[in-house]
């Protein structure tokens, strides 16, 4: 089995690294940081969100697992002191069978621009922000006209993102199953002349949303972590991912409402 590791820049991550490197050596464990089966991610969500974009293009040939070292460990199974346990874990697996996971989907992102269009991918979410002025937008479900935004800005999130950015904006979380995504309103001006829905929506897989902002808009979009000031996108196509799903490494069950209780709810 091939792994790497993508770690926060801590001590604390630096020393699970080595730690996990010494536990592993010698197991039928190889460091591979090129074509890994599987992706060790230790730190925060952060941590994680930069390990999917790094291996984006190999997402149907790879699993993530997590050990979060952070305050909110959202992606992650494993704590610090249990390192030696998924070592263990990993090393039986090495000696034969296949990773256990669990498969999830991801948002696909097309920008159109008058010099082509470019393919993305978001785990967590995708927004726009208006720079300097009030964003304006066309939004478009399933090709046809559904409102015309005025305010900060739109949040597109996938069902493992629900719990992020879309949580704080008042969106539903989703569990990481259902095929969707949810389109999510950033301060939206809604009075007697302009009008919004005002609340989220959700799309189920099939369905896409198209955006269209008025043209040469300076925005600042976000791929998860990543983030970019652009004034020459022509439109926005969000829709779940068709033939592409993230896989998450499970040898132990941890339920999806079990997270967000321990996330949001639980206070010891």
């Amino acid at each position: 089995m091939r792994y790497t590791v993508v770690e926060r820049d801590d001590d604390l991550s630096r020393s699970l690294t080595e730690q996990f490197h010494r536990l592993v050596q010698g197991h039928g464990l190889i460091a591979d940081e090129h074509e890994p089966d599987i992706v060790l991610s230790i730190g925060g969500d952060g941590t994680m969100l930069q390990a999917f974009q790094q291996y984006a293009k190999q997402l149907n040939r790879i699993a993530f697992v997590g050990i979060h070292t952070g305050h909110l460990g959202f992606f992650a199974d494993w704590k610090p002191d249990e390192i030696e346990r998924l070592a263990e874990m990993m090393r039986l697996q090495a000696a034969g069978g296949e990773i256990p996971v669990v498969m999830y989907p991801v948002l696909e992102i097309q920008i159109v621009t008058e010099a082509g269009m470019e393919t993305n991918l978001a785990l967590n979410e995708f927004t726009l922000k208006g720079v300097e002025h009030t964003l304006v937008a066309q939004l478009n479900i399933n090709d046809e006209m559904f409102e015309m935004f005025r305010g900060d800005g739109i949040c597109i999130s996938t069902p493992m993102g629900s719990t992020a950015y879309n949580k704080s904006l008042g969106g539903a979380m989703v569990h990481p199953s259902l095929e969707a995504i949810q389109v999510a309103e950033i301060a939206s001006i809604n009075n007697r002349v302009y009008r919004t829905l005002g609340s989220s929506v959700i799309l189920p897989k099939h369905h896409h949303c198209d955006i269209y902002p008025r043209t040469k808009q300076h925005m600042l979009l976000s791929l998860d972590h990543l983030y970019v000031q652009r004034g020459d996108v022509v439109s926005i196509r969000c829709r779940v991912a068709p033939d592409i799903k993230v896989r998450f490494a499970r040898f132990r069950p941890f339920p999806f409402w079990s997270r967000v209780r321990e996330a949001f709810i639980a206070t010891n």
